[in-house]
């Protein structure tokens, strides 16, 4: 027994100093552990400009003749609306200038005559005088006789404001077609690009989503298109309706007055 303990003894020392050395870390690696984290160098990320394969630029050289030609044709409707727009806008801006120069200059002459003569030379409210008293004058004749002056100066007159009114309307039509079917035609284009990159996608045999996701969305701008060139158009018309129907309301009430002044002979 005694020698038993004496042989056990260091065989368990030797143990235990087999196990320290095994927990204990090596010094390379405690080492490394110590130092912080933040030494390590940051990785640096270069973003690199990737240009939009899918935009208008790529809609005109990837589009075949039909949507190149829906794409124009949307294009010359937008720039005939904006055109009429601001030209009736600058038309009926004269009629009211016109009509504020009635008061200041017209009406205070001594004459019918005397009073166009104040008024601008091709002007709304010039040509209903003038029409007025071309009918005075050239009432003597061998049918005109047969119509008293009363009605011979109505019709002339209403003649002249029925010219002013189709002027103030010319083009307006135009915003009244565009604004109905710019929606239709956009739509046109979207159906005839979806339909062309669906036979192209099955041609190539790949339905991934970046080969259909591209045509598609590409041929959705021409919806959007369409909703651009119809809504300026629509709201246009309008606008210019209501503005028409305050110019005309201010020259009836003028021919009314020239009218009863022709009648009268006298102002």
């Amino acid at each position: 027994m005694p020698l038993m303990k004496l042989v056990r003894a260091p065989f368990l020392a030797a143990l235990l100093a087999l196990a320290s050395l095994v927990s204990a870390p090596p010094p390379a690696l405690a080492h490394a552990a110590s130092e912080p984290a933040a030494t390590a160098p940051a990785a640096t990320v270069s973003k690199e400009a990737v240009e939009n394969p899918y935009g208008l630029e790529a809609l005109w050289k990837q589009g075949d003749v039909v949507s190149r030609t829906v794409l124009f044709i949307m294009v010359i409707m937008s720039m005939g609306s904006w055109y009429i727009i601001f030209t009736k806008l600058f038309e009926q801006q004269k009629v009211f200038r016109s009509a504020k120069e009635t008061g200041n200059g017209f009406w205070q002459a001594g004459s019918i005559k005397a009073g166009t003569e104040t008024l601008k030379e091709g002007s709304a409210f010039r040509f209903i005088a003038e029409s007025g008293l071309e009918a005075t004058k050239h009432h003597e004749g061998t049918l005109t006789e047969q119509i008293d002056l009363h009605t011979w100066i109505s019709m002339s007159i209403q003649r002249a404001v029925e010219n002013v009114n189709s002027r103030l309307q010319d083009g307006l039509a135009f915003l009244a077609t565009v604004g109905s079917t710019a929606p239709f035609v956009g739509l046109f284009g979207t159906v005839w690009g979806i339909m062309h990159a669906l036979t192209s996608i099955g041609i190539a045999g790949q339905a991934s989503i970046d080969k259909v996701a591209g045509p598609v969305g590409e041929a959705l701008i021409m919806t959007a298109i369409g909703l651009a060139v119809a809504v300026p158009a629509v709201m246009g018309y309008n606008w210019l309706i209501r503005r028409n129907k305050t110019a005309m309301e201010r020259v009836r009430a003028f021919s009314a007055d020239v009218h009863n002044v022709l009648l009268a002979g006298k102002k």
